[in-house]
């Protein structure tokens, strides 16, 4: 199963999110990928504080970069104001007949070989979802289910924290299941109900018949299982 982040790391993004650290940087730095550094911050600071904070971040952002533009058209112009000065010099000392021989012009060329190997022209290969047969589930978990007990069937670009894949895999079926009640409560609208799974292994045995409805995609907390 994908490593999960401890409390004590879940903090320490927050903390180091609040004093402006940009969520790839972070994603970098707990080896985890974009969708779960924004997951976490949205539980723990909620949606209108994760936006008020990301909208700060990109203030400053801003504000960097508009500094270093400043800083570097600051260099261009001295060096401009050196340029100039060289070319002074230079003019000086050909006038005076001094010339550098240490320099001279090509008067042969080389021909460089083509590269020879095959490039690998095919298909990209998905690498964002764990296989079923690779997940180590918790003992329980819930999923969302109508009153007459039919799965709440999503599609995967319906999770704004997975819209970064590609549009065949936004448009793959999936269903969601949760580690947390209260979680899965607060995802539950007044047509649905919250179902206890207590063995989790029906996943695995109901996979080829999920399959065939077309589900091929199970989100679960940070993870994208593959069925």
């Amino acid at each position: 199963m994908t490593k999960r982040l401890t409390e004590k790391q879940k903090e320490e993004i927050v903390k180091s999110f609040k004093s402006g650290a940009a969520i790839d940087v972070l994603s970098e730095k707990f080896t985890c990928t974009i969708p779960t550094i924004i997951r976490n911050l949205k539980k723990i600071l909620g949606d209108f504080k994760y936006k008020e904070f990301l909208n700060t971040n990109k203030s400053l952002e801003g504000k960097s970069k508009k500094n270093k533009n400043k800083s570097k058209d600051i260099l261009k112009n001295n060096f401009d104001s050196e340029d100039l000065k060289n070319d002074h010099i230079k003019s000086k000392l050909f006038n005076e007949n001094i010339t550098v021989s240490n320099f001279a012009p090509m008067d042969s060329f080389y021909e460089i070989a083509p590269i020879d190997y095959e490039m690998d022209d095919s298909s990209r290969k998905e690498l964002s979802s764990v296989p079923i047969s690779q997940v180590d589930f918790p003992k329980v978990v819930y999923m969302i289910v109508d009153k007459k007990i039919e799965l709440d069937i999503k599609l995967l670009k319906d999770f704004p924290e997975w819209k970064f894949l590609p549009l065949n895999d936004l448009n793959r079926k999936t269903i969601e299941i949760f580690i947390d009640l209260n979680l899965a409560k607060r995802s539950c609208n007044k047509e649905q109900k919250v179902l206890k799974v207590p063995n989790t292994d029906v996943f695995r045995i109901a996979a080829p018949s999920l399959l065939r409805k077309g589900i091929s995609r199970i989100v679960f907390a940070e993870d994208l299982i593959a069925l």
